[in-house]
């Protein structure tokens, strides 16, 4: 289920019960289980691509997104951000693995690489 309210987004993914408000320009990346969630807030349109284990959730035209086997690339803008999930995110964080970058750094677990 997807609820876009302004320029807040919330994601909750049933079954594992993992809610994601995202308010501004922020990248979460969230990994539950072999799923992965990306979700990029900018602007107004809402595109779903569900893959067989890819889940991602763009807000914005202004956003390009591509989605690989294991590596999910955002553009936002001028800056290209990069963010390799591997088995080993899952592997040391069984429940949930939350990826925040920012405008200027990378907030991010030690299992999860982020090249920007």
């Amino acid at each position: 289920m997807v609820v876009v309210v302004g320029v807040t987004l919330v994601v909750v993914v049933v079954g594992t019960a993992v809610v994601v408000v995202v308010v501004g320009t922020a990248v979460v990346v969230v990994v539950v289980g072999t799923a992965v969630l990306v979700v990029v807030v900018a602007a107004a349109v809402v595109v779903v691509v569900d893959g067989e284990a890819v889940v991602v959730v763009v807000v914005g035209t202004a956003v390009v997104v591509v989605v690989g086997a294991a590596v999910v690339v955002v553009v936002v803008g001028a800056a290209v951000v990069v963010v390799v999930v591997g088995a080993a995110v899952v592997a040391v964080e069984a429940a949930v693995v939350v990826v925040v970058v920012e405008a200027a750094g990378v907030v991010v677990g030690a299992a999860v690489v982020v090249v920007v």
